[in-house]
């Protein structure tokens, strides 16, 4: 996760604007999600696409989503490597006995 935030960036990082704000990138990071979500109904939902579409894949815009969450993550100084163990380990402690194990299933 570091070296992919390291890598974003140094990208930003040869362009004078720099990240953009904290607010535009939440604009950005929720337009990005909606472009997810309308590949996602392409290809699971009951809208498919039109003729004239260009198209696109749930892997290309999964990375646009991760490309502004990194941007935004980078301009605030939040290191996601610290993010993502924090939230693993609410996942393994308060959400342990939260759904049903498959080796539970099994027995």
């Amino acid at each position: 996760m570091r070296e992919m935030q390291k890598e974003v960036d140094e990208y930003i990082g040869q362009f004078k604007e720099g990240y953009f704000s904290p607010l535009a990138m939440i604009a950005r990071l929720t337009e990005e999600v909606g472009e997810l979500a309308r590949e996602v109904n392409h290809y699971y939902g009951e809208k498919p696409k039109k003729a004239t579409e260009k198209e696109k894949t749930i892997e290309e815009e999964l990375g646009d989503v991760l490309f502004v969450a990194i941007c935004l993550a980078n301009s605030l100084n939040i290191d996601l490597q610290t993010a993502h163990d924090r939230v693993m380990n609410k996942f393994q402690t308060r959400d342990k006995n939260r759904w049903t194990r498959i080796e539970e299933e099994e027995k």
